[in-house]
């Protein structure tokens, strides 16, 4: 029996030591990547590319948000809102902006096309369908956009490049909410998120991304993933499978909802995780144990058991490098000075740590999906399907 808990403790700690090195690639692909100098023209012809909106509602920032692509330094591009109903008082906003900006080639769809369950696919499907370019952008309505964002996009789209998109990051905002958010996408997420492309592991996700429309039409076109709610992901899957790379934007996607709230926030990553463990079922147990408050409980005990060390002390030096990596990658990352003191980034580190692992098993007492006033069932793989709600959402 001792050698079986010898030979556990053996792999914990080398599981442990890995998450070291995912750390340090981590840190190390976000000071070479992020916020290099974008040459505005190299001398050849841009190509033209056409963002899809998808957009379902008016929160506090839209306006400001959605304006950001009207005033992009970007010779040759076309925005397409997508409306799933007419009556959506978005759309009144949206025209004020195509009459304040008339030289900037934007039109409406409304209605959408049942092609699946996706409602973000279904609402997208008329503007796709219309898109004059090849390359096609697909942003989200809480996204805001520097100017030089998509040029920089453009550039790093190489022959050999599929897809190219930005990691999620979040606009300065106030409020612990605001600041949780920006703690967790600038830490444990861009974490995985830049070890993952170091590693070209799909980790493309759809809030913002550059994709080459011929590669999709080869499969079908943006119908082909309708049958999945995290069709960024299969997207991704999809193009790498036939031999193409993906690569991340030098400026991180900078996510501005109107309201932030912890509640919201906990949903959101309840949601995500259900889909991640529905598409790739070994994060059910390498997630958890990811962890840094769990990994770093086994881990005191493995070391104990090799090599007799204080598994207190060892404990408390492990979460505070953690946290001290983790502080540093979302400096990085942030380019400039926190919205929030150094004891507001302590306290919201700590509650996203406790509540990490509460998260991932609260996802397991609900196997349904909640999205906006859908309710969705997933089958292993990540084929949806829609079912009716139990309550008024």
């Amino acid at each position: 029996m001792f050698y079986v808990y010898y030979a556990l403790a053996a792999i914990f700690i080398v599981f442990w030591c890995s998450l070291w090195i995912v750390h340090l690639i981590a840190i190390l692909q976000a000071k070479l990547k992020f916020y290099r100098k974008v040459d505005p023209y190299h001398g050849i012809p841009y190509e033209g590319v056409s963002i899809l909106k998808p957009i379902k509602g008016v929160d506090a920032n839209l306006y400001h948000n959605l304006e950001t692509f009207f005033t992009m330094q970007y010779p040759v591009y076309e925005l397409l809102f997508c409306f799933e109903d007419g009556a959506d008082s978005a759309i009144p906003l949206v025209s004020n902006l195509i009459e304040k900006y008339p030289d900037v080639d934007a039109k409406v769809f409304v209605g959408g096309s049942f092609v699946g369950v996706n409602p973000k696919i279904n609402n997208m499907h008329q503007g796709y369908v219309a898109a004059k370019y090849n390359f096609v952008m697909i942003s989200d309505s809480n996204l805001r956009m520097k100017e030089e964002t998509l040029t920089d996009m453009v550039q790093l789209m190489d022959e050999d490049v599929g897809i190219v998109h930005q990691l999620p990051f979040v606009w300065d905002k106030e409020g612990f909410a605001a600041a949780l958010e920006k703690i967790y996408f600038g830490s444990a997420h861009a974490r995985i998120y830049l070890f993952a492309d170091f590693m070209q592991v799909n980790c493309h996700t759809g809030m913002s991304t550059l994709i080459r429309k011929n590669l999709l039409d080869d499969v079908g076109g943006l119908q082909a993933f309708g049958c999945y709610l995290a069709e960024d992901f299969f997207m991704g899957k999809s193009i790498m499978e036939r031999g193409y790379r993906t690569r991340i934007s030098s400026l991180p996607g900078l996510q501005n909802s109107g309201s932030s709230s912890i509640r919201g926030f906990r949903e959101r990553l309840k949601r995500w995780t259900k889909l991640r463990c529905a598409m790739v079922p070994h994060t059910i147990i390498l997630e958890p144990l990811s962890e840094c408050l769990i990994l770093g409980a086994f881990t005191s005990w493995a070391v104990y058991v090799v090599f007799m060390w204080d598994p207190i002390v060892f404990y408390l030096v492990h979460v505070l490098f953690w946290f001290l990596l983790d502080y540093i990658l979302l400096s990085i990352i942030q380019n400039g000075s926190l919205p929030f003191s150094k004891f507001y980034f302590i306290i919201g580190w700590l509650y996203r740590e406790i509540n990490g692992p509460l998260i991932f098993l609260s996802a397991f007492w609900d196997p349904t999906i909640r999205w906006r006033s859908r309710v969705y069932r997933l089958q292993m793989g990540g084929i949806a399907e829609e079912i009716s709600p139990k309550l008024k959402l």
